[in-house]
């Protein structure tokens, strides 16, 4: 019962091969490829893997590239499945949705706020919790303790700070900078500035959160460039490598059963 999760964001398009639909699933193969090179696909990495019995994604990048990526699965002998795509909608997997239009919601907030849920909920009791993703664009998003989206933040990543100062600032084309608490060089300063733009969005989240839910948060965070926020941190947080594969994993098993057999219905909900 082999399981293929997609994750195709702004830049790139990642992907994983699972032994089973479920949260904990061992990890056959995996691998990430730029938008630009997805018609590699059938003909390179996916070439060799074993032929996947279900197939979930998630899409930021839009219908053309979803499409690009229905015409390499269609290339592949054998991959009998009809490809399924994460929508979001009011509730799923535990997760309830508190956007005033729940569809236009990102579906990578959702699969991730999925998958991060889930994630805490396998270490301890239920808790709020923000989660963080950190790559092309910034996303600070919180749950209650029960699992309500209460709502969240969309900032601009690091490069786009960059190159939004460097096109609309004379004299700043400089290198890239090194985080410092004071920093005393444009390019450490235009560094820090934004790694500290960020960092104070997920307090300053951290904050309303802990005041509205009376608990203190979790924090989870993900994303390519995610190991970037680590030392500049002040609250306590997880660092998560495939937050969105544990998402689309957990929304599997509750949209097909259990991979051992049990029917959709009979799997517990988080």
């Amino acid at each position: 019962m082999t399981f293929l999760a997609i994750d195709i964001g702004n830049t790139r398009l990642k992907w994983a091969m699972y032994d089973a639909h479920r949260p904990g699933a061992a990890l056959l193969a995996h691998g990430a490829e730029f938008l630009e090179h997805i018609e590699h696909l059938a003909e390179g990495p996916w070439s060799d893997l074993p032929t996947p019995t279900r197939m979930l994604g998630c899409v930021v990048a839009g219908d053309t590239a979803r499409r690009r990526v229905h015409d390499q699965i269609d290339m592949m002998l054998g991959w009998d499945f009809e490809p399924q795509w994460a929508v979001p909608g009011a509730a799923e997997a535990g997760v309830t949705n508190g956007y005033d239009f729940p569809s236009r919601l990102g579906a990578d907030r959702w699969v991730a706020m999925i998958g991060a849920r889930q994630h805490i909920l396998q270490r301890g009791p239920e808790r709020p919790l923000i989660v963080v993703m950190i790559g092309t664009a910034v996303t600070v998003d919180a749950l209650d303790q029960h699992g309500h989206f209460m709502g969240g933040l969309i900032l601009p990543g690091h490069g786009i700070m960059l190159r939004a100062l460097e096109s609309g600032t004379a004299g700043l084309h400089v290198p890239t900078g090194a985080v410092t608490p004071f920093p005393t060089n444009t390019s450490d300063a235009l560094t820090s500035g934004g790694t500290y733009a960020i960092a104070g969005a997920v307090e300053r989240m951290y904050q309303h959160l802990y005041m509205h839910c009376s608990m203190e948060p979790a924090c989870v965070m993900a994303g390519g460039a995610g190991w970037k926020m680590v030392p500049s941190m002040t609250r306590p947080f997880e660092l998560v490598d495939n937050l969105i594969f544990e998402g689309l994993l957990v929304m599997a098993q509750r949209r097909w059963g259990d991979a051992s057999g049990l029917p959709a219905d009979a799997v517990k909900a988080a």
